[in-house]
């Protein structure tokens, strides 16, 4: 009978505790983080475009964009690289010096699989597929504390979405916020009557009652939080279509809670191997809805973006030669970036190893040269304060490290 109504429960009002572990205070403006996964292998190679290097064009003869002052021509961000234009919403944050772009980056595994490869980056452990929790689960736990209780940390760390992703798999507890127009939409939970019958129903002392309690208490809370958005601006879901929707009001929740140190956002769609398109197709239209919903994001933190830090990977990147359908099939290395907080931006970092054919990753891939455990420990060192012990506990057998200056 618990195990139904704990069920029942996850469904209402897509608001629920899937595992979690401590929030911080509350009032006091602390450091934050938003992991934004791509999920299919976004072709960074189109939207940072290394529109210097004659490869490019050579290897792209249909779907590369055009130099920097041409028609339909890449936004200009130094005199190598230039952004995609579908993507302008992210030039401001450029300008300002809130974003950076870490190219070549990636896993040093050599998968392909996109299965494998987003578990690799999910757990970051390249290469080993047996380890039972996520990085960012694992950080939630570190950032938390030890002497932590549930009841602290029950908003600390969100999910994007009702589905737990790997990255949040673990001990530590995961609130979730429902996606689309009607994700804050009052359930039968929400009737007096039987929010009264199922709060005795769960008013025991085992763990499915405590984590009942949690939960509607996180629903209550957040349903709370943002009481005030307009209806209006919440249509829409977690596609690409609607994901402005989902991320503008995650922005505002965070804005609103400080609690809400951790947060996660899966986007799919991104496996191109067919019509990519070049300045114009569907692959721009994926960047100008994507960089809308990060601009949203953005836009939604507010004065709290000064304090949160925005990072957006994907499992893989794209060949470098274009293929016989006008696409591009599964490649190496890719282009991440961050977005907020102290980031020192403006800049394309990362070492470029060229696109002529004795410097590529297997005779046809951009090559890596940044671990993205590396951006992943930067941020966690230089924005959370993280000493060596506490990285190795959520980026465990990473020995290496690399310098990159991204946070000022």
């Amino acid at each position: 009978m618990k195990l139904a109504g704990a069920a029942m429960l996850a469904g209402f009002g897509g608001i629920q505790v899937l595992r979690a572990q401590p929030v911080s205070a509350a009032g006091t403006p602390q450091p934050r983080l938003v992991v934004v996964i791509l999920r299919g292998a976004m072709d960074g190679l189109s939207l940072v475009a290394p529109w210097g290097e004659n490869a490019y064009y050579q290897s792209r003869s249909t779907i590369a964009i055009a130099r920097p002052g041409e028609a339909n021509g890449l936004l200009p961000l130094n005199k190598l690289f230039g952004l995609h234009p579908a993507a302008a919403p992210l030039m401001p944050y450029w300008d300002s010096k809130q974003l950076a772009f870490i190219h070549a980056s990636g896993s040093p595994d050599p998968t392909r699989s996109h299965f494998d490869a987003q578990d690799y980056l999910e757990s970051a452990t390249p290469g080993r597929k047996s380890t039972p929790d996520g990085w960012l689960n694992r950080f939630s736990a570190v950032l938390a504390g030890p002497r932590s209780t549930a009841a602290s940390q029950r908003l600390q760390a969100l999910n994007l979405g009702p589905t737990m992703p790997r990255i949040f798999t673990g001990a530590a507890e995961v609130a979730s916020l429902g996606t689309g127009s009607r994700a804050l939409a009052k359930g039968s939970l929400d009737r007096p009557e039987l929010a009264k019958a199922f709060a005795q129903l769960y008013a025991g002392d085992d763990r499915l009652s405590q984590v009942v309690r949690e939960a509607t208490a996180t629903r209550g809370e957040i349903m709370d939080t943002l009481a005030s958005d307009d209806p209006k601006a919440d249509q829409g879901s977690l596609s690409l279509n609607g994901l402005s929707g989902d991320t503008g009001r995650l922005g505002r929740l965070m804005a609103r809670d400080r609690r809400i140190r951790l947060a996660f956002i899966p986007v799919g769609g991104w496996d191109t191997h067919a019509n990519q398109g070049g300045a114009q197709g569907q692959l721009s239209n994926r960047f100008s809805l994507l960089a809308q919903s990060l601009d949203a994001l953005a836009k939604g933190l507010g004065e709290e973006l000064n304090h949160t830090s925005i990072l957006v990977m994907s499992e893989f990147g794209r060949t470098v030669r274009q293929n016989g359908t006008n696409g591009t099939d599964h490649g190496h290395g890719n282009v991440a970036w961050l977005m907020g907080g102290g980031v020192k931006g403006g800049q394309v970092l990362g070492a470029w190893p060229g696109l002529d054919t004795a410097s590529l990753y297997e005779s046809r891939d951009l090559a890596i040269t940044t671990d993205f455990r590396e951006i992943i420990a930067q941020v966690l060192e230089q924005r959370f304060r993280l000493g060596d012990k506490q990285l190795g506990q959520v980026l465990p057998g990473m020995d290496h490290r690399q310098r990159l200056a991204l946070f000022a």
